[in-house]
């Protein structure tokens, strides 16, 4: 209680979490415009193909990915957010906590303590998550990027 850098550990690592978990939602939003930006280059593709065409079935395969990226962006978006939101809390919660300690409050501020933890833990969940999904969407980014290349080099090739 004593050692003002306890105090201050306790106010920046939350708020260092917060601004890694903000850039990560715009690189995240970012993602989901690029994928909907290839779903509608796809989607017009489609409409030019025959279905009898052996390019239908890879972009109809294609925007199936597609759709199951922009899923997981969400979803990795969603898990972010509530990050955010958890160590933005967990950093107010370290504030009122140091309040308290000056108060000499100790029953409060010890269930400060436990409640910054948990709501700080839950956060680092939520961004473990979230990375989760964002590495999963990236896998099926660069098996896309290797079919187009593929398709690219038949195309020429022929």
């Amino acid at each position: 209680m004593d050692n003002p850098f306890a105090i201050l550990t306790a106010i920046v690592a939350p708020a260092i979490l917060t601004n890694a978990c903000s850039v990560l939602c715009l690189g995240t939003g970012n993602r989901i415009a690029r994928v909907v930006d290839r779903t509608r280059v796809v989607n017009g593709e489609i409409s030019a193909l025959s279905k009898e065409s052996p390019d239908y079935r890879i972009r109809v395969n294609q925007l199936e990915r597609l759709q199951n990226r922009s899923q997981l962006l969400i979803r990795a978006l969603r898990t972010f957010y509530a990050a955010l939101g958890s160590f933005a809390a967990a950093a107010l919660v370290s504030v009122i906590g140091s309040v308290l300690t000056y108060y000499n409050l100790t029953f409060a501020f010890h269930a400060a303590g436990v409640l910054g933890l948990l709501v700080g833990v839950y956060g680092v969940v939520n961004l473990i998550t979230g990375l989760s999904r964002a590495l999963r969407e990236t896998r099926l980014a660069v098996h896309d990027l290797g079919e187009e290349a593929e398709l690219a080099r038949n195309k020429f090739a022929g």
